[in-house]
């Protein structure tokens, strides 16, 4: 059955500007409501709209398999498909990831600091809802509950624009957390789904000025290129995930091999994935030929001094260093030092997430310092940047930029702060 939205979408409807403009209208008179509810009720929306996910589980699973089925039939790669595809365990963890943010504390009202003035001003800033967030993703269904749930928690209306190859399953998702808003008290439109999925309406998005507050992008290089190219609006930058995991002279090598299978393999589809191994040439003769046997069903290509010791990689490029692969591949270098390997994240890294493996603190501390990257890990998986696993519930993306925020974004990031200033009829001379 297909679903009115998707006939819209298919077939004309509405013209963008036309379904934006009412999007963008329903959302700005959301916001305030949303803002001003209380934590209960916002919280009582999360946890019905994640019981709606499981008790509507085999429709929203029939509409997956919609977008499965014409997604497969358009050639999208195994690991988008993967991306796109839903069952019953992933809906579980989404609809378990809306209960943990309503667990979470709320951003809202909180006291960031304060102070008082020689003239008796009391001065405090105070965490504040953004007001409408917008989030432009591709294939992932999930995102369509952690954003909102992340934003609606945060006290925000959210704007969503998923892919074209997702739409079935976003407008299932998105219609579940509408009801939950509603059967609370709140107005549906502070979740606003855009089923227009044109490039013309992904630029129109990036340029609602007057309502989006913040514009999260979460996709590949082509998408962020598109907003730094066209958008408009204040936007926070998710950007590509090349991730290092360099194994130093000191490090526990079996540590190291546990760590870089699971950073590479645990799923080799996502941003905080490893895509290059630096290898310190004391211990390259050592550790190469035993992560090789490990990496088995991983395609390695190696600079020359990689190949010397294990001939079966294939050559690496310059091109593969400086690539996100998002599959199973992963290039490899041998280096001096670590000063060698923090030169080589900062020729090829994006920002993202690098981790060093050693037991030696002083090189660890030396990482952790001159690296420049939202997040810096010691001998751990660089699959815990994330909002989640590093406790902050489900995250609306992990930023690469260095303003408003930086790493994987919880609901502080979706806050911005006001200076409320009190006297007691003070006046400026």
């Amino acid at each position: 059955m297909t679903t009115r939205a998707e006939t819209t979408a298919h077939r004309g409807g509405p013209s963008p500007t036309g379904q934006l403009a009412l999007l963008g209208a329903a959302a700005t008179a959301a916001a305030p409501a949303v803002a001003r509810s209380s934590s209960l009720v916002r919280d009582q929306a999360l946890r019905l709209a994640g019981d709606l996910l499981e008790a509507d589980a085999a429709a929203i699973l029939e509409a997956n398999g919609r977008d499965l089925e014409r997604a497969s039939a358009s050639g999208l790669d195994a690991t988008a498909l993967d991306r796109l595809t839903l069952s019953d365990a992933r809906l579980a963890a989404m609809a378990a990831g809306l209960r943990q943010v309503a667990q979470l504390p709320d951003p809202v009202g909180q006291v960031v600091d304060g102070w008082v003035r020689p003239n008796g001003l009391r001065v405090r800033r105070v965490r504040v809802p953004l007001g409408v967030v917008g989030v432009i993703y591709e294939n992932r269904p999930n995102v369509t509950s952690d954003a909102a749930g992340l934003c609606l928690k945060a006290g925000n209306a959210v704007l969503l624009r998923g892919s074209s190859s997702a739409l079935a399953s976003n407008v299932a998702v998105a219609e579940r957390l509408r009801a939950a808003l509603a059967h609370v008290g709140l107005p549906p439109g502070a979740v606003g789904l855009v089923t227009e999925t044109d490039r013309e309406t992904a630029v129109a998005f990036m340029q609602l000025r007057g309502v989006i507050d913040c514009l999260v992008p979460r996709g590949g290089s082509d998408l962020i290129a598109t907003v730094r190219d066209h958008a408009t609006v204040p936007y926070v930058e998710d950007g590509d995930g090349n991730c290092h995991v360099y194994v130093d002279r000191a490090a526990d090598l079996e540590m190291a091999e546990h760590i870089v299978v699971n950073a590479k393999t645990q799923r080799p589809g996502v941003c905080n994935a490893a895509e290059t191994l630096l290898v310190h040439r004391d211990v390259a003769d050592a550790f190469l030929p035993r992560i090789a046997a490990a990496l088995a069903g991983v395609e390695l290509v190696g600079d020359e001094r990689a190949r010397a010791v294990v001939p079966t990689m294939g050559p690496a490029t310059t091109a593969d260093f400086a690539t996100e692969f998002l599959r199973l591949r992963l290039a490899v270098g041998v280096v001096d030092d670590v000063g060698a390997a923090i030169d080589h994240i900062a020729r090829f890294g994006t920002g993202h997430s690098e981790a060093i493996v050693t037991m030696d603190l002083p090189t660890a501390t030396r990482f952790t310092t001159e690296v420049d990257a939202a997040a810096v890990l010691v001998n751990a998986s660089t699959r815990f940047v994330d909002g989640e696993e590093l406790g902050l519930g489900a995250e609306i993306g992990i930023s690469t930029q260095k303003l408003h925020a930086r790493g994987p974004m919880g609901l502080t990031a979706l806050t911005s702060v006001r200076f409320v200033i009190e006297g007691d009829g003070q006046v400026r001379r």
